[in-house]
């Protein structure tokens, strides 16, 4: 049995602990094609998963940004046309100092970017402080921003993500959310500057398992707790 065929079946934690054992041996032929179907089938959960708590959220009248003049403002934004060419054009910004995971890339071309910050400048009464909200800023953004840090010959550390969960709140925070750039090639980098200290589609599990929300176990109105009722039992595991 492959091991696409295993998650499909359920083993999606199990399956990722096998593949980030192998390491380097993962572009072996013999692995590879496998593992980059078990990618797209899990970022083909994560924008479902997305789109249905987008809705749910959205019934029960959350702030979502509504005046979107920029991409990263968007709730959902899917692919853009050029992901492919701004993929390359990452690669070779920074190759220089290593790789970009290929969970990030497999981000981009099947999902795109979110948004589930709450808009505090329309009403800054947040209901859920502290739950941060799965927010991943559009490929051609974090793109902008590394090739501008590079022209400034700036170190290039990581590619950020998202605000981290003070910043969402409209509480002045630490660093962005992003994930690493690894020495060589990688199916997956470590989520940066993120409490849980896990890896990238490892955040995006702790973050459906509380309904979008990666600290939503900070979070105990009854409100929220209605919320994931409803939500979680809707929720593809990745």
């Amino acid at each position: 049995m492959t091991l696409t065929d295993r998650y499909k079946k359920g083993e999606c934690k199990t399956v990722y602990a096998e593949i980030l054992k192998l390491e380097e041996k993962a572009y072996q032929p013999e692995y590879y094609a496998d593992i980059i179907d078990v990618l797209r089938e899990t970022f083909r959960r994560v924008a479902h998963n997305l789109e249905l708590i987008h809705a749910e959220l959205a019934l029960r009248g959350y702030n979502f940004c509504k005046e979107t003049d920029y991409d990263f403002q968007n709730p959902i934004c899917k692919p853009a046309q050029e992901t492919e060419k701004l993929i390359e054009k990452l690669d070779k910004t920074v190759r220089s100092v290593g790789a970009v995971p290929e969970s990030i890339k497999m981000f981009y071309q099947i999902v795109g970017s979110c948004n589930f910050a709450w808009d505090y400048d329309t009403d800054d009464e947040i209901p859920w402080e502290g739950a941060d909200p799965i927010q991943l800023f559009p490929l051609n953004d974090m793109l902008d921003e590394l090739i501008e840090m590079a022209e400034n010959e700036e170190p290039i550390e990581y590619l950020q993500l998202s605000a981290d969960y003070l910043h969402k709140d409209n509480i002045s925070g630490g660093p962005a959310y992003g994930i690493e750039i690894t020495p060589g090639p990688s199916i997956d980098g470590l989520f940066l500057n993120e409490e849980h200290n896990t890896t990238f589609i490892n955040y995006l599990r702790i973050a459906f398992e509380h309904g979008g929300f990666s600290r939503g176990q900070e979070i105990t109105v009854p409100d929220f707790k209605d919320y994931l009722c409803t939500i979680l039992p809707k929720l593809l595991p990745i």
